[in-house]
């Protein structure tokens, strides 16, 4: 005869890492309650479900409405790693929303995460600058790092963090540096970015010129660039095996060429030839980047020289996208321009 019997082994599908999840619209503030709690293991297992929720921007709203922005600001402190690590990660899931970067913005978040720039554990740096990241996407997250007066110390760790986190530096900082170069400038950013065009990761070379470019818009930027003789190691980079390398050093040295130091500077470093070459490239961003760089140079009389044998390359450009179009067309005028 069959008897009942109960078994030892957990029910299907159910995670001991993470906190039960009550029902409806009790689910997120149980979890808050928990945030709160004295016991290790609640507030680690709440983080944990709150990080699966977070994913929804419903939720991400919710939660910011009941206070668990403030709750998780407290965590952020905790002498727990793995609750400082899971905190961040919930942190990094929000900042991916709208809803949770406006958030940031009204609760203070950006300077509580500041605290743990130099947090022992690179799995909760990694996140916090992930975090930063996503914030920095729209102006006015980019804003409030600036005016947070991050830029010297993000500029600073760039040379001390390891390459997963300097490529979410760079992400941040050339956001950030869009809105405002000044502090970034004031801190020595040029001559650190500088060594980071000569790194073997691609990536790290690309975003670092991509950063040189935001940081290279204020006229301060233009004249650092080829102060800290930048300008050689852009034409270099010029004939990278990566393409959105090429594209973004062809990007600063567009910027940079506007000053008659910077003009100079990338024709002693034969900068025409390599910029010619990209004209020809699959990158729309290349091309573009490319000509307008070739139009600063063509404004000296020696630039202005070398290129009008190369007139009737321009020409075909026109038949390409608007901008390159407009572009090419104002290369031309440039090039064909006499006293």
């Amino acid at each position: 005869m069959a008897g009942a019997k109960i078994s030892t082994c957990l029910p299907p599908n159910a995670n001991p890492t993470q906190a039960a999840i009550a029902y409806g619209c009790r689910a997120l503030p149980k979890l808050n309650e928990e945030l709160q709690s004295d016991d290790l293991l609640t507030r680690q297992k709440a983080l944990t479900a709150l990080c699966d929720l977070m994913h929804d921007p419903e939720h991400v709203y919710t939660a910011i409405s009941i206070g668990c922005l403030e709750s998780l600001k407290a965590l952020l402190k905790d002498t727990n790693d793995l609750v400082r690590i899971k905190t961040t990660e919930v942190l990094c899931v929000m900042a991916t929303h709208n809803v949770g970067r406006e958030g940031f913005l009204e609760h203070s978040v950006i300077r509580a995460l500041s605290f743990l720039l130099n947090d022992p554990q690179s799995a909760c740096r990694e996140n916090l600058y992930t975090a930063f990241k996503h914030l920095a996407q729209v102006p006015a997250g980019a804003l409030g790092i600036v005016n947070s007066g991050l830029i010297p110390s993000l500029v600073w760790k760039l040379q001390r963090e390891e390459e997963e986190i300097q490529v979410l530096l760079l992400d941040t900082l050339a956001a950030c540096l869009m809105e405002d170069a000044t502090e970034a400038l004031a801190s020595r950013a040029v001559p650190f970015l500088k060594e980071k065009l000569l790194s073997t990761n691609s990536d790290i070379r690309s975003k670092a010129a991509r950063t040189l470019t935001a940081v290279s818009v204020p006229l301060e930027g233009k004249i650092q660039v080829w102060q800290h003789d930048v300008i050689p190691i852009l034409v270099h980079l010029l004939k990278d095996r990566e393409e959105e390398v090429q594209a973004n050093a062809a990007g600063v040295l567009m910027n940079a060429a506007v000053t008659t130091g910077g003009k100079y500077a990338a024709l002693d470093a034969e900068a025409t030839g390599p910029l010619l070459q990209l004209l020809t490239s699959s990158l729309s961003k290349a091309r573009l980047n490319a000509i307008k760089a070739l139009t600063m140079l063509a404004e000296a009389p020696e630039g202005r020289k070398l290129l009008q044998s190369h007139v009737a390359t321009f020409r075909l450009l026109e038949e390409l996208q608007p901008a390159v179009q407009r572009a090419a067309q104002i290369a031309i005028k440039v090039i064909e321009w006499k006293p």
